[in-house]
């Protein structure tokens, strides 16, 4: 049986490096691409492969993606992860961050989807996964450009599975809460965010990477074909769908 191969974007660190580190422990082939090295995440898998490279840079994901599939020669799953959420009044966002909000959340996932397609429609069968937010039903009043690109993310979710479905590629999204990692205390989780998201949930704690491990394995899974165009709410109960 061929072994799998998965790509994770934002593999340096927090929930990107807990995917590879997971996928990795199930049994595949595991490459993270990201804008620094991942010297952690390539300590805890074996046989990691590092890319370095800008997601919104077409040029720079197929130099990633040619060494991908020149050590695996295949890939079946590809997951969004990386992803930037500034927080700041509408009224102080500017068109530039508006537009490098959008480059990152919803334009990069176009450009990695399109660019890895053929190397799932070659493997005969395909997982793509988005990673999202449950700031989508929360909607937070400081967020909007996240929101915004979030929303946009899950539009492209369903759409795509209906495009791929013939071709035995689903592609679904994933929608944590706030999930603590080094980012997030330094940024949306400071001065009491933690706290605020998890007052709003009914599971009475903070959402660690850890949280969305099974959930990612289930949507990868090869028995997992008839599961498409699905937007999966991982949330503690901050919101329901």
């Amino acid at each position: 049986m061929e072994t799998r191969t998965a790509l994770v974007t934002g593999a340096a660190q927090g929930l990107g490096q807990e995917f590879a580190v997971a996928l990795a422990g199930r049994g595949y082939r595991v490459a993270g691409l990201d804008l620094v090295p991942q010297p952690e995440t390539a300590e805890k898998v074996l046989d990691y492969v590092e890319l370095i490279g800008d997601i919104t840079d077409e040029a720079q994901i197929q130099r990633a993606l040619d060494r991908l599939i020149g050590q695996f020669g295949t890939l079946h799953v590809l997951v969004n992860n990386a992803g930037v959420y500034p927080s700041r009044p509408f009224e102080e966002t500017t068109p530039e961050e508006w537009r490098r909000v959008m480059r990152v959340n919803l334009e990069a996932p176009f450009l990695l989807t399109r660019a890895v397609l053929p190397y799932l429609k070659a493997a005969g069968q395909g997982r793509v996964v988005n990673i999202v937010s449950a700031a989508v039903l929360t909607a937070p009043p400081t967020m909007v450009p996240y929101v915004a690109s979030k929303m946009g993310l899950i539009g492209f979710t369903r759409s795509l599975a209906a495009a791929l479905g013939p071709y035995d590629i689903t592609v679904n999204a994933i929608a944590p809460s706030m999930v603590r990692t080094a980012t997030a205390e330094r940024t949306v989780g400071a001065d009491g965010g933690f706290e605020h998201v998890r007052d709003q949930q009914v599971v009475p704690r903070t959402q660690q990477p850890s949280d969305l491990v099974s959930t990612l394995l289930y949507v990868v899974d090869e028995g997992s074909g008839f599961l498409t165009g699905q937007t999966l709410n991982v949330s503690g109960g901050s919101a329901y769908l």
